[in-house]
């Protein structure tokens, strides 16, 4: 039996595989708590359109300036994701903020109107979509209903509530068994969007995905606008995660996100750690980088310390070899929002410190140049108990292609793309750099690294390139050098 490392910083490797998401918010806007939260080990930031409308862009602008500003200051790439609102439906002002349901009582959900007796306003016309016998869940789930009628015409769905409990504004509202296909951006979602495109965005995040389709007109808009950032699919609703499209879903995405919050209200909370899996496996089969989401140090909103549960559910997805995994309320609105990033960085360190890593799958056997020559370059790192791999990439396909499978090694990922170089800060194991292009830019790299918490002199690596630097798919080179 192998020894338990103590779980201090000190003791444990500097290199983290699984990478951290942390969400910017009023506790962690300012310049210096970025900069903390980068230092501390953060790879991407996210910022919330939920929270954001466009009285808001400046602060959005701000809070990109920081972060760029502190990735330059510490000489370290950091992802920064738009994560789009989405068809999320929530209840309007509701009269004193406080509307008592009863078990059968009838509820008359209605488009743009004001609270009168059982007469609620909801944001969003449903009644264009639910049909009877749908399941309305309200607040997070405290009040189930099911749909009785609905009114076209007053765009009204009546509901009779299941078990009784308190309404109050702005909650949101889950319909598991309605079909939002084709509706999920929303004018405000296309808004921001037209915003992001002119931003520092290098993700975009899609909410309430239900079908590939939706990915699939997400990127049509955002090619048309010229951007480059690449696609995170929500994976949220209970369309989505059906067999015959989950799959779908994760290969028209860049990146998928298991956003057990949601999810949750949609399929019931016991079958989200069997999705979660599915999703994380899909990613590793088909080279796309998985997310995991949603309550994961829930507690470190208000407590400087986790519980065992969260810890152990970071740490059962470090296992799993999830590419990432992400933060929200705990460091945008948090009392504790670097404790909560120091804790998880300590637990995927002291995870993969002491732990097999057991991926769920491996990738699908690609034809590419590119996917033959890095599979080939990660078994010969194994072979030749190589201190890392270091791949020379443009677009970052070489990269992702080493990244999903798995290495023991780390990955050092070196691209004259600035963006690409943002890009790859979410992929699994890539410690990613920025250079021009140069004949011998992977081993220029590594050899000025010599002497880091990355080499040293004499350690092999196994270097992974393209006869033709800078040129997009041309990786066909693997060469081994002592350094």
């Amino acid at each position: 039996m192998s020894k338990i490392r103590l779980a201090h910083l000190s003791y444990l490797p500097a290199i983290k595989r699984t990478k951290m998401v942390a969400t910017i918010g009023p506790a962690s806007d300012s310049y210096e708590t970025i900069e903390q939260l980068i230092q501390s080990g953060v790879n991407c930031m996210r910022i919330n359109f939920s929270h954001v409308t466009p009285a808001r862009y400046e602060w959005v602008t701000t809070c990109i300036n920081h972060i760029r500003r502190a990735s330059k200051t510490l000489h370290k790439p950091v992802a920064i994701l738009q994560d789009l609102q989405g068809p999320k439906i929530r209840l309007g002002e509701i009269e004193d903020n406080h509307y008592q349901i009863k078990t059968g009582d009838e509820i008359h959900l209605r488009y743009n109107t004001h609270h009168e007796g059982h007469i609620v306003p909801v944001q969003h016309d449903i009644s264009q979509k639910v049909k009877v016998g749908d399941r309305v869940y309200i607040y997070d789930g405290r009040i189930k209903a099911i749909a009785t009628s609905v009114d076209v015409e007053t765009k009204t769905v009546t509901a009779t509530a299941q078990n009784g409990g308190v309404l109050m504004s702005k909650k949101g509202i889950n319909l598991p068994d309605t079909d939002f296909t084709g509706d999920v951006l929303t004018p405000k979602d296309l808004q921001d969007i037209d915003f992001g495109v002119t931003q520092d965005f290098d993700y975009v995040a899609l909410s309430f995905v239900h079908k590939a389709t939706d990915v699939e007109m997400l990127r049509a808009y955002l090619g048309e606008k010229g951007s480059d950032a690449h696609i995170v699919s929500k994976v949220e609703t209970e369309t989505a995660v059906d067999p015959e499209e989950l799959e779908k879903v994760v290969e028209a995405s860049d990146v998928v996100m298991a956003a057990r919050g949601d999810l949750a209200y949609e399929i019931g909370p016991e079958l989200v750690p069997a999705i979660q899996r599915e999703i994380i496996a899909l990613c590793q089969k088909h080279a796309k980088v998985s997310i995991i989401a949603t309550q994961v140090l829930g507690t470190m909103t208000d407590s400087p310390q986790a519980t065992r549960a969260e810890v152990s559910d970071i740490a059962n997805g470090v296992i799993q070899g999830a590419d990432a995994i992400m933060l929200s309320e705990e460091t945008a609105m948090g009392h504790f929002p670097l404790e909560a990033v120091e804790t998880m960085k300590r637990t995927i360190l002291a995870t993969q410190e002491n732990v097999t890593i057991q991926p769920l799958a491996t990738p699908d056997e690609i034809d590419t140049t590119a996917a033959v020559v890095s599979q080939s370059a990660v078994k010969m790192a194994h072979y030749l108990k190589a201190a890392a791999i270091v791949a020379e990439t443009k677009s970052g396909a070489t990269a992702a292609y080493i990244a999903a499978n798995r290495p023991s090694r780390e990955i050092i990922s070196v691209t004259s793309n600035k963006r690409v170089s943002q890009q790859l800060c979410l992929f699994y194991g890539i410690k990613s750099f920025y250079r021009p292009d140069s004949k011998d830019a992977g081993g220029d790299l590594a050899q000025s690294l010599v002497g880091s918490e990355l080499l040293h002199e004499g350690d092999r690596i196994v270097l992974v390139s393209g006869r033709q630097p800078g040129v997009m798919g041309g990786t066909d080179t693997i060469k081994v050098r002592v350094l």
